[in-house]
């Protein structure tokens, strides 16, 4: 189910008011990464998904926002456990070595899509800042929804791909469900 996007005057206005102040918690069964990307020449679509995900962010009353979502690298499915196995392994993620896959968010910005998040991204110990544009929805005073896709894998030194079959370009899809957790500090620090 998608709640209707929230305009960027009123998410900047619920900003501004301090109605989104305080901490919210990831609801990692309501909310979904997925991965898709292609090999074979482009040929053959592979789709995947992150089934270990959680996250923390704050809105402060100032309408500045922090925030981390993190994502359990080994808990890729394709549904088909050779190719998991591989992904795991030091030619993708190195899981074994880099368990966690983070975004560290530090701010947004309206834009015409919605919001723009800036952070830093880290993949396989790499860390690269990172800008995406996102629409929000706001479908209640206690949830709130970021959706997003991002990532060119070779960015972050996942450049495996042999015979060149397999497409530098790998879409994460973010569906980012954030419930209401404890109140607001006084201010960001400093």
């Amino acid at each position: 189910m998608q709640a209707p996007q929230t305009s960027t005057p009123t998410l900047l206005a619920l900003l501004k008011d301090g109605a989104l102040a305080g901490e919210w918690v990831l609801d990692q069964h309501a909310s979904s990464i997925r991965q898709k990307s292609k090999s074979l020449g482009g040929l053959v679509r592979v789709t995947g998904v992150f089934s270990e995900v959680s996250g923390t962010g704050t809105v402060f009353p100032n309408g500045e926002v922090s925030g981390t979502l993190t994502v359990a690298a080994a808990s890729i499915d394709t549904r088909n456990a050779r190719r998991d196995t591989h992904l795991r392994s030091a030619d993708f993620f190195d899981s074994a070595n880099q368990p966690d896959i983070t975004f560290a968010a530090d701010g947004i910005q309206p834009s015409d899509r919605g919001v723009t998040v800036t952070g830093a991204l880290t993949v396989r110990g790499r860390t690269r800042p990172l800008v995406v544009d996102a629409t929000v929805s706001v479908p209640g005073d206690a949830e709130l929804w970021l959706d997003t896709e991002v990532v060119n894998r070779a960015d972050f030194g996942l450049t495996w791909n042999q015979l060149g079959m397999v497409s530098m370009t790998s879409t994460l899809t973010i569906h980012a469900v954030f419930t209401r957790g404890r109140p607001s500090p006084a201010g960001r620090p400093g």
